[in-house]
């Protein structure tokens, strides 16, 4: 799948294999929501070595979705065990591949 001009990275060099058990999925995006405000977000759970929102490619508006992908699992681990996350007024989902088994963890208003 070619990508290329509907993301940027706010790191360079970093392992984008499909397993990569730091990376984790973030789902369900506010379309306000950027980068920036979406690595300071996670930056609280441990060292982010890399973030990106999903963009359009043409329009360049949100998709809804990024990645974020941090130094160690503890990062990783530290973010599963929250039980609400919401970030621009909206709660998300995030998803971690860990060798090869998907978790999900839902996050919905109370």
């Amino acid at each position: 799948m070619d990508t290329e001009g509907s993301q940027s990275s706010l790191s360079s060099g970093t392992d984008n294999s499909p397993h990569d058990p730091c990376k984790m999925f973030i789902g369900g995006l506010s379309w306000q929501t950027t980068q920036e405000g979406l690595k300071e977000y996670f930056c609280k759970f441990g060292e982010v070595k890399e973030c990106m929102v999903m963009r359009d490619p043409v329009t360049k508006r949100s998709r809804g979705f990024g990645f974020v992908t941090y130094t160690d699992q503890a990062g990783v681990e530290k973010v599963l065990a929250q039980n609400r996350h919401e970030l621009d007024s909206k709660t998300f989902v995030t998803q971690v591949d860990t060798l090869g088994h998907v978790r999900f963890r839902h996050h919905y208003a109370a």
